[in-house]
């Protein structure tokens, strides 16, 4: 997950949120805005001398006028002149209880570092091969054989350091304030453009549709030109067999009615006329006629070559093409 003051990607441990790395420094400006907050949200400021316990504290308490920085205590004006003059403590900083909202970076910067292992022993020491704050208690138990120095030592060299850091950070900054214009300006135009092009194939592929489906109906019409006229001739020619057959059935039946039922002299009267009229049926080629009436017809649909095997896109082709590119803290 995105840690969520530098964005940096980090692991969560198995025990949880509670086993990541803390930051002291955010910590500490934590809890001086939850001091301040928490007092001002009080109309009147106890004496934490005086009261020993704010919960406790009745209408005679004396109300607090200042803040020792050093000690995290709310003093009245009395106990702040007797905490002044008190050797340990005549070195404190005290600051006004109705100001402290205008004093959160002069508290933080003031207040004491305490260390974590050991509660309120303060951080003297920083431990040159652990690279770790530690105080008195830290170093008489775990690092006296190590390289320690003061931590005011310390801090003046890697204030330094992180003024440094702080002026490439800004440079970086300012580099990457000046691409965010340009690069804006480069979205809206890709989504122009791009739009532009999406219109230009929708109104090519619409017109291909539309000469498509035109040249489909031509198609269809000339096919079922062709049928209908070739249904017309055959039509036509089997009523004209029709009525050929008609005709030598007609004659059949006229012959097989002469022969079982005519006398001879009817056979005799009738037989020439029947036999010019089974010469005429005969000459009449059914065959020859039905060819000479119905010419071969040999139709045939050939696909345009454009989809024959053919990759190409109908509507057209798109130029350019985005290479792969990773982003930050992808892998």
């Amino acid at each position: 997950m995105p840690c969520p003051l530098c964005k940096k990607e980090f692991t969560v441990p198995d025990d949880g949120l509670s086993g990541t790395q803390k930051n002291f420094f955010i910590e500490k400006l934590l809890h001086v805005k939850k001091v301040l907050v928490g007092q001002a949200a009080q109309r009147i400021i106890p004496c934490d001398i005086c009261s020993g316990d704010e919960v406790t504290a009745s209408k005679n308490t004396k109300r607090a006028s200042m803040y020792c920085v050093q000690c995290q205590q709310n003093y009245c004006e009395q106990c702040s002149l007797g905490h002044k003059k008190m050797k340990s403590s005549s070195g404190h900083t005290q600051v006004d209880v109705g100001k402290k909202s205008e004093s959160v970076e002069l508290i933080s910067k003031i207040s004491p570092s305490t260390c974590e292992q050991h509660k309120n022993e303060e951080i003297k020491l920083f431990c040159q091969e652990c690279k770790v704050t530690i105080c008195m208690m830290c170093f008489v138990k775990s690092h006296k054989t190590h390289e320690c120095k003061d931590i005011e030592e310390v801090s003046d060299k890697l204030r330094s350091l992180v003024v440094i850091d702080m002026d490439k950070v800004n440079d970086s900054l300012k580099k990457t304030e000046e691409l965010l214009p340009r690069l804006a300006k480069e979205k809206n135009d890709v989504v122009v453009n791009i739009g532009r092009i999406e219109d230009l194939i929708n109104k090519k592929a619409d017109k291909l549709i539309a000469a498509i489906k035109h040249d489909k109906a031509k198609l269809l019409s000339e096919v079922e030109s062709i049928k209908l006229k070739r249904v017309k001739q055959l039509e036509t020619v089997i009523q004209e067999l029709e009525q050929h057959m008609t005709m030598l059935e007609s004659f059949k039946r006229y012959s097989q009615t002469l022969l079982s039922s005519g006398t001879a002299c009817d056979v005799t009267r009738s037989a020439n006329s029947l036999h010019d009229r089974a010469d005429e049926l005969i000459k009449f080629d059914v065959n020859s006629h039905v060819d000479s009436s119905l010419p071969p017809v040999n139709v045939k649909f050939t696909s345009s070559a454009l989809l024959l095997g053919d990759d190409r896109n109908l509507v057209g082709t798109v130029e350019g093409q985005l290479k792969q590119i990773y982003h930050f803290g992808e892998v």
